[in-house]
């Protein structure tokens, strides 16, 4: 069985605490046609460098029933960064047009096969996954940025066609797992494309 999560797998459920101090599971966004789950954090490079796209991503679709989510699996105690308090506060400084949960079991990650930060999954009206991978080409660059897989993903999902790249390999840094050193990932977590 592959670590991440195989086109047309369901959508695993959680329940998850968001920076707004509710609890968020599936259900929640059960009136989105589209629910874009990633996997981000306070601290990554590549989270940041990306921060103006993936918001220029969600805002463009916002209007056509696509909903993202973020959640953040990183261990605190790897970079304290990540901690909840700090995910409050970055939210409030940035307000993203997502909602932000904080999975400090690291279940969630597991469940999805989260491999890095950040990874993207998207999951049609009901919740099968169409695509996983990254988002941009260059996300610790947004001035090198040369394609959007997850607008074109999107594109094509919303215009009834079949995904041209279903699948692409996340670009950014590993999960911080609880316990591990910063840079391990489990013995079955790979390339999602060779």
């Amino acid at each position: 069985m592959p670590f991440t999560l195989s086109i047309g797998d369901n959508a695993p459920d959680f329940r998850l605490c968001s920076t707004d101090g509710r609890a968020y599971c599936l259900e929640n966004f059960k009136d989105a046609n589209v629910l874009v789950i990633f996997f981000t954090c306070n601290h990554c490079p590549y989270v940041i460098g990306s921060d103006k796209v993936t918001r220029q991503t969600a805002d463009k679709f916002a209007d056509k029933s696509v909903c993202f989510v973020g959640i953040n699996s990183n261990s605190p105690n790897t970079y304290i960064e990540d901690s909840y308090e700090n995910m409050v506060v970055r939210m409030r400084e940035n307000r993203f047009p997502w909602t932000y949960l904080h999975d400090p079991a690291q279940d969630v990650a597991l469940a999805y096969g989260a491999l890095r930060t950040p990874h993207f999954f998207v999951f049609d009206k009901n919740r099968k996954l169409i695509y996983t991978g990254r988002a941009v080409d260059n996300p610790k660059d947004a001035e090198k940025i040369t394609v959007n897989d997850l607008e074109n993903a999107l594109q094509d999902h919303l215009a009834g066609k079949e995904i041209t790249q279903p699948m692409t390999n996340p670009i950014g840094c590993n999960v911080k797992w609880e316990g591990k050193d910063p840079h391990w990932m489990p013995a079955n977590a790979c390339d999602l494309v060779l």
